[in-house]
C-alpha cells in the first residue's frame, strides 16, 4: 500500500508523540510540517531527521502548492493549540484532506459542529485524538464492565488531583481546568459507560495560593443516557499525594464496585449473598487485558485512524461522536458560570 501522506500542522511540544509514533509505521510519511513559526518547523524536521519535507508558515498555501504540483496530501494531523482548531480543520477539509486532531475539538460547541458537518459534507473522515482509550488499564476495566464483573454499571466517579505548574498560556486561560484538561475524564466515563450525556451541574473556583488566574479546579455531575450518572472532582493547583493523570475511579454497579487507580492497581467485589443489613461481598478478578505498546497512547489513536482509512470504516474516536465529550465540557462550564443545571443537546448538528 502506498503510504499516507502526511501533513502535520503545529510543531510545539506534543507533535514529539505523533512524530515518534509515525516513525514506527511504514503505512504513513511526513511530507509537511507547518507551524506560524516556521524555524520551529524546520527544527522538528532536523529533530526526527525527515527527509523531502516541506516546511512552512501557511497550512493553506502548502496544501495549494502541492495540489498544483499533483502530490496532493491525504491526511492533515492537527496538533495546534486549541484555538487554531476550527480554522486547521476547515482548511484541511476545503482541500480534500481527511484529519486527525488533538483535543479539544473546538472552542465552543457552534465550531465543533461547523466541523463535524464540513466534514460529512466533504466526505472526509475527521477524529479526535483521545490518547487516554489507548491505555492497556482503562481497556482491562472496559473489558471487564463488559463482561458483568460488577453487573450493569450505572455510576462512575472520577477524581483528578495534581500540582502543575506548566507556566505559559494556562496559567491565564479561563476554565482551565474544565477547557483544557477534564475532557480527557469526560471522554474517559462515556467510553467506559458507552454514554452520552443529558445534563450538566457544575462549580469551578481557584483556590487560595493558585498560580492560575481562574478554574483551577472544579466538580461537576453529569445525568447520562440510560439512567446513568458521572461525577468529576479535580483540580490543577492541587500539591502533595497526586493521583495519575488519568484519575482514580469508582464504578459502581448493580452487583458490586470496581475501584481503578488509572494506572496499575485494580479491584472489585461482588454482592454475595441475599441476607444482612450490609450484604456480603467477595472479590472478583479482573480479566487481564494485553494491549501491544505500539497500540497504546497516541501511537495507538494514530495507528487506528490510519487503519480506519486504508478500510474505509470509522476510527475509535470520530468527531461526530467526540463531539458528546466536549459538550460536556461546555455544558460544565455554562453550569459553573450560571450555577444552573444545563441540559445538553443529544445531537451533533443542532
Amino acid at each position: 500500500m502506498t503510504p499516507f501522506q502526511i501533513v502535520l500542522v503545529g510543531c510545539g511540544g506534543i507533535s514529539d508523540a505523533w512524530l515518534k509514533a509515525l516513525a514506527t509505521l511504514n503505512t504513513a510519511k511526513v511530507v509537511g510540517l507547518v507551524d506560524l513559526e516556521a524555524d520551529h518547523a524546520r527544527a522538528k524536521a532536523e529533530a526526527f531527521a525527515l527527509r523531502d519535507v516541506r516546511v512552512g508558515n501557511d497550512l493553506d498555501q502548502l496544501l495549494q502548492e502541492m495540489q498544483a504540483e499533483g502530490r496532493p496530501a491525504d491526511v492533515v494531523f492537527d496538533c495546534t493549540v486549541p484555538p487554531a482548531h476550527h480554522q486547521v480543520v476547515l482548511t484541511a477539509l476545503a482541500w480534500g484532506c481527511h484529519v486527525l486532531g488533538e483535543k479539544p475539538l473546538a472552542e465552543t460547541m457552534p465550531q465543533a459542529r461547523e466541523m463535524v458537518a464540513a466534514a460529512e459534507k466533504a466526505g472526509r473522515v475527521y477524529g479526535v485524538m483521545q490518547n487516554r482509550r489507548w491505555l492497556q488499564g482503562i481497556r482491562r476495566v472496559r473489558q471487564a464492565l463488559a463482561q458483568g464483573v460488577i453487573g450493569k454499571p450505572h455510576t462512575v466517579h472520577s477524581d483528578f488531583f495534581i500540582g502543575a505548574h506548566f507556566g505559559g498560556f494556562r496559567d491565564e486561560m479561563e476554565h482551565v481546568l474544565l477547557l483544557d484538561m477534564a475532557i480527557h475524564s469526560f471522554d474517559q466515563a462515556r467510553f467506559l459507560l458507552d454514554a452520552k450525556p443529558v445534563s450538566a451541574l457544575a462549580t469551578e473556583w481557584n483556590p487560595p495560593g493558585s498560580w492560575y488566574r481562574h478554574g483551577a479546579s472544579a466538580a461537576a455531575f453529569f445525568e447520562m443516557d440510560g439512567g446513568r450518572t458521572v461525577t468529576y472532582r479535580g483540580s490543577w493547583c492541587a500539591e502533595g499525594l497526586p493521583t495519575t493523570w488519568e484519575c482514580a475511579w469508582r464504578i459502581i454497579g448493580e452487583k458490586g464496585t470496581l475501584l481503578w487507580n488509572g494506572g496499575d492497581e485494580m479491584r472489585a467485589e461482588r454482592v454475595d449473598g441475599a441476607d444482612g443489613f450490609i450484604r456480603p461481598v467477595r472479590s472478583v478478578e479482573i480479566p487481564a487485558y494485553t494491549l501491544p505498546e505500539a497500540d497504546q497512547g497516541h501511537g495507538g489513536a494514530i495507528r487506528d485512524f490510519l487503519q480506519s482509512l486504508a478500510e474505509g470504516k470509522a476510527p475509535a474516536t470520530p468527531a461526530s461522536d467526540n463531539i458528546h465529550s466536549l459538550a460536556m465540557v461546555h455544558a460544565a462550564i455554562e453550569s459553573a458560570e450560571s450555577g444552573k443545571k444545563v441540559y445538553i443537546n443529544q445531537t451533533t448538528h443542532n
